[in-house]
């Protein structure tokens, strides 16, 4: 393609400020594919001196003007499907059929959802003789991460859009071809020059660049508590608006009268959905004591079914791991699990037979554990799942929520009242009962260190406005 080596920036394809190329790893061979640029504080300052110019103009176009601009968007989008989810399966190593069904279909809900309540979005109410405005914050910096790409641009895109604000957005330089698939449907829709911007490259050098800009009023982040912390500190110092979607370690609590092999099936693929890498997987299976031992063969066996390999193949099910990074930080939490005297149910360390390149994971079960295991407290980010025991209900929610995390917690049960009960004491931003379907309608967002603001539908809309109220306005 041959903007790989450019920037989206003013309306139009333009060389980096700074020659720096990055080469894009096709995770499932270790070869290198591809190349990006990767920018820096010059290019940074350009796109967001754009986005400042653009401002003033796109910030008074009409709601039904950008709900047009959305529909457009939207329609390109779908045309192009197949062409973002050769990209995610080849960046990424999502199995061709889950890039198409799950990571490129989720942008396409979320525009569909976002679309949905702008219908009767209000941005204006009258309180007495106060009336109270919602409008756009200004120039938005935008860090979207490599696990669900799609879903964390368009979730942080279309608001910020709807809204009335210009951006830049910084994809991740692991898997960045989506991104640039998305600057080109931006363009071909006609979003005026200035709007939305692009600047590859990693975090250092483009992303704190963005946090730290006097010109971008709010920054928008996805990724890892650890970089959330640095894109908070380097945002502090202009006081901008920050909301972050991080890390999470989330807990599925069974409860005694489950069905506990559908339940337990199920949470193998709550957990193991995109590899593992999800930050709302259900990596912590809590079971009642006397039901420990079948959940941890009802999921090594579940576990075993897992088809992993070449993520061209329409069988397959599970691909490799996104880098070496994350390949390695896997094994050496697997191997943690082994050493603390967790039982190895299903898998354990390197490759699962049969595969000698690439960087695949076993999907991997452990029982018996306790919930200061490492494997227990830390974010593990690939197919590993996390069997622990519990004594009374009232020690399963203490255990769901003793972690530094609260993004998604989920419960099984038969017992609706006891079901809705154990949510209402869940810390966690999303709580989901007996494997519900998705709902982009919902809000998304974390407690404690899994973030702040919300996601999803009107509640990002509101994340990317400013409330004004004019006193004495009249009736």
């Amino acid at each position: 393609m041959p903007n790989h080596l450019k920037f989206y920036i003013d309306g139009a394809w333009v060389d980096p400020l700074l020659a720096n190329r990055i080469a894009v790893i096709n995770p499932a061979t270790e070869e290198a594919f591809a190349e990006i640029s990767g920018g820096s504080a010059l290019d940074v300052n350009r796109a967001v001196a754009a986005a400042k110019a653009a401002f003033p103009g796109f910030a008074r176009t009409t709601k039904a003007e950008r709900m047009e601009l959305l529909k457009t968007i939207l329609a390109i989008y779908e045309r192009r499907m197949d062409e973002i989810a050769a990209a995610c399966c080849a960046e990424m190593g999502a199995p061709i059929g889950f890039a198409r069904d799950a990571q490129a279909f989720v942008g396409q809900a979320h525009f569909k959802a976002l679309i949905q309540v702008y219908e009767d979005f209000a941005f204006t109410e009258q309180r007495g003789t106060t009336l109270v405005v919602k409008e756009p914050i200004g120039v938005c910096g935008l860090i979207t991460p490599w696990n669900w790409p799609l879903n964390q641009i368009v979730c942080k895109v279309a608001p910020a859009l709807a809204g009335g604000n210009t951006m830049v957005l910084k994809p991740s330089e692991i898997a960045p071809l989506n991104a640039i698939i998305f600057a080109e449907i931006i363009h071909e829709a006609g979003v005026p020059k200035g709007v939305f911007n692009l600047v590859n490259g990693d975090g250092p050098s483009v992303g704190q660049k963005l946090a730290e800009h006097p010109d971008v009023a709010m920054m928008s982040f996805t990724g890892s508590t650890r970089a959330g912390i640095i894109v908070a500190k380097a945002a502090a110092d202009t006081v901008k608006r920050v909301c972050q979607e991080l890390g999470g370690k989330s807990a599925n609590i069974l409860l005694p009268d489950v069905d506990l092999d559908s339940a337990v099936r199920g949470g193998i693929a709550a957990c193991f959905i995109n590899s593992g890498q999800s930050c709302d997987a259900a990596t912590r299976m809590l079971v009642p004591r006397h039901l420990h031992d079948t959940a941890m063969a009802i999921a090594a066996d579940e576990a075993n079914k897992q088809t992993t390999g070449d993520p061209h193949d329409p069988n397959t099910v599970l691909g490799p791991l996104v880098s070496q990074i994350q390949f390695d930080k896997v094994q050496r939490l697997i191997k943690s699990g082994i050493d603390e005297g967790a039982t190895l149910a299903a898998g354990g360390l390197g490759r699962p037979p049969g595969l000698n390149k690439g960087y695949y994971a076993r999907p991997t079960v452990f029982g018996n554990v306790t919930r200061s295991m490492t494997i227990a407290v830390e974010e593990i980010f690939g197919p590993v799942l996390s069997i622990i025991p519990y004594d009374s209900l009232e020690e399963a929610i203490e255990i769901a929520n003793d972690t530094v995390y609260g993004l998604a917690a989920y419960i099984q049960g038969k017992n609706t009242a006891q079901v809705r009960e154990v949510a209402a004491q869940m810390r966690a931003g999303s709580v989901y009962l007996n494997y519900p379907d998705s709902d982009f309608i919902a809000p998304f967002g974390g407690y404690k260190q899994s973030g702040n603001g919300r996601e999803y539908a009107d509640f990002a809309l509101n994340d990317f406005l400013e409330i004004k109220g004019i006193v004495g306005y009249g009736n």
